[in-house]
């Protein structure tokens, strides 16, 4: 076995695939007569083949689990009250205005939540209307959100507001159940019929008063990390709309950028929260798995989704975060935890915090996504904090373990469609779906033995640091190709390079947020990812807030202010 403390993670190139090309790929590769030799190749190229020779002694781990031993949080979502006491500026710089700048217009009667929902379903449809559609949202019920919004304003003309998200725009993932819209995960075939029950997630912030505005759109079944889809549109960035978004909660993070809501809900299995987000100039949390309930999100990747906000600043991330995180009784997994806490948000003061970096894998990304990060990395350095040099062992093997997870359990979630759908789904899809139907019980078996190899890697790296930091992507948005729509493409090279950072968490079950670090030469945005121990959402949220004094923040091409 290669030398475990050597950096093992590679930059690849492979053919790019789109249009006819991809067609006729898809067709060779589903083909039994065809796929075999283009299959081995592609678990050859997968690392899959790799991971079949390991010796590995370690005992499989099938769901991280991230040990508490202390008191168990009560059910109860955490009291905001001694937070919001706290007046605090946000310095987001985007022009956009936060949670708090709703609630402040609404009690004021500046504004009232009524004309906030006419404004974004007009936005909306401006957005979609434009020579690059941004397709953010896929959704929007206007009945539905009238009456959301007359209700808010009747409880604010009453002096009986929900609290601090109530009439608050929030967009919600295409994976999560929200009444009355049907989920159809990015595909053109489920989702026949509404919901019937609120995801957790959604009931807990529609509980929270928040104006529930439609659904975001996504990566099809949550597979990529672009936001093409060639079903309900791609998802365009709104920095520069002639750039992708990120995925697969592509539509989620393009609505906060975009202003059409403050904060939106996301879902994570590799990624998918952090990469928009990152690509997006916005915050994204990815929380401790099971530290939110899956209860009601499509089960697309039980051991390795996270369910968290994306938000356009720190302060919104918190609060959001705040209201979906916690124990839901309906869903055992999430039962033994800690406390939420805000506890240190507001500690600027850095000293005493350590941040690891490993730097082959840190400067392992574009010449413009090192130099922010690392100007970032300085600034939080100047503020106190202590960065020390570290290594994670076997990155790659984590890699192609999170690899197998995530497609095996997709495949097996999709598998009851095959016969009847298999050709509805989009190419891209199609391709990722073949070779996950060529892998064993003893590939996924291995993948998880993998899986406590790398939970040890990292909880041993975790010890002396507070935070491990890299760049959130390895590169900033790409370009949306012509040649990519509608059908979208398959471009393995770009997309190694986007998930080089990602996917470690998602496999260790350990929480991660990607945070602004300024923008490159072509004023795209650049993210910092910061990967925390197990249940310390609070530091890595404490670090988001640090960065924002650091950090210019710019309005984006595509802009709506529906506080006027």
């Amino acid at each position: 076995m290669a030398n475990p403390s050597r950096y093992d993670l590679r930059s690849v190139r492979l053919p790019r695939l789109a249009g006819w090309k991809l067609k006729a790929f898809v067709e060779l590769v589903e083909n039994p007569a065809t796929s075999g030799f283009l299959v081995r190749k592609m678990l050859e190229t997968g690392g899959i083949s790799t991971l079949r020779r390991m010796a590995v002694d370690e005992p499989p781990t099938y769901r991280p689990h991230a040990p508490w031993d202390g008191a168990v949080a009560p059910a109860a979502p955490l009291d905001l009250a001694p937070f919001l006491d706290t007046p605090r500026p946000v310095p987001t710089g985007s022009g956009l205005p936060t949670i708090r700048d709703y609630e402040t217009a609404y009690l004021s009667g500046r504004v009232t939540p009524l004309q906030v929902a006419e404004r974004v379903i007009e936005a909306i449809a401006d957005s979609d209307a434009r020579p690059q559609p941004l397709r953010a949202i896929v959704a929007c019920l206007q009945e539905d959100v009238m009456a959301q919004a007359r209700a808010s304003a009747r409880r604010f003309r009453e002096g009986r507001p929900l609290g601090i998200l109530d009439g608050v725009p929030v967009a919600v993932k295409e994976e999560f159940d929200m009444v009355p819209y049907p989920t159809t995960v990015g595909t053109r075939f489920l989702g026949t019929s509404p919901a019937t029950r609120d995801a957790a997630t959604v009931a807990r912030l529609r509980a929270a008063g928040a104006l529930l505005v439609g659904k975001a759109n996504m990566h099809e079944i949550g597979i990529g990390v672009t936001g093409l889809n060639p079903h309900h549109g791609a998802t365009r960035n709104p920095h520069d709309p002639l750039h992708v978004s990120g995925g697969s909660s592509s539509g989620s993070a393009a609505a906060v950028a975009a202003g059409l809501c403050p904060v939106a809900l996301g879902a994570d299995g590799g990624g998918s929260i952090r990469i928009p987000a990152a690509f997006c100039g916005q915050v994204g949390l990815s929380p401790t798995y099971a530290r939110v309930s899956s209860l009601g999100s499509a089960p697309l990747a039980w051991t390795v989704d996270h369910y968290g906000p994306i938000a356009g600043s720190a302060q919104d991330a918190a609060l959001a975060y705040a209201v979906l995180a916690g124990p839901d009784p309906t869903d055992p997994g999430t039962r033994r935890q800690p406390p939420v806490t805000l506890e240190t948000f507001d500690d600027l003061d850095l000293h005493g915090l350590v941040l690891g970096v490993y730097r082959p894998w840190f400067e392992h990304a574009s010449s413009a996504m090192v130099e922010g990060c690392s100007r970032l990395l300085e600034s939080l350095r100047m503020m106190g904090a202590e960065v020390r040099e570290i290594e994670i062992p076997e990155l790659d093997a984590a890699r192609i373990a999170h690899l197998v997870t995530i497609v095996s359990e997709m495949a097996s979630g999709m598998e009851r469609h095959h016969d009847a759908h298999r050709r509805d789904f989009g190419l891209d899809v199609r391709v990722s779906l073949a070779l996950a139907r060529s892998l064993t019980s003893r590939d996924y078996t291995q993948a998880q033995r993998i899986r406590t190899r790398a939970i040890a890697h990292v909880e041993r790296a975790l010890e002396c640091v507070d935070a491990i930091v890299t760049p959130a992507t390895g590169c900033t948005a790409p370009l949306v190709r012509a040649d990519a729509l509608p059908a979208g493409e398959s471009d393995l090279t770009t997309t190694l390079e986007i998930m080089r950072f990602s996917t470690l968490p998602n496999l260790t079950g350990h929480p991660a947020i990607s945070i602004p670090a300024g923008y490159d030469a072509g004023g795209l945005p650049v993210g910092l990812q910061a990967i925390g121990r197990y249940w310390q959402e609070h530091t890595l949220l404490r670090l988001a807030h640090a960065a924002e004094r650091a950090v210019e923040r710019r309005p984006p091409k595509v802009q709506y202010r529906l506080l006027g």
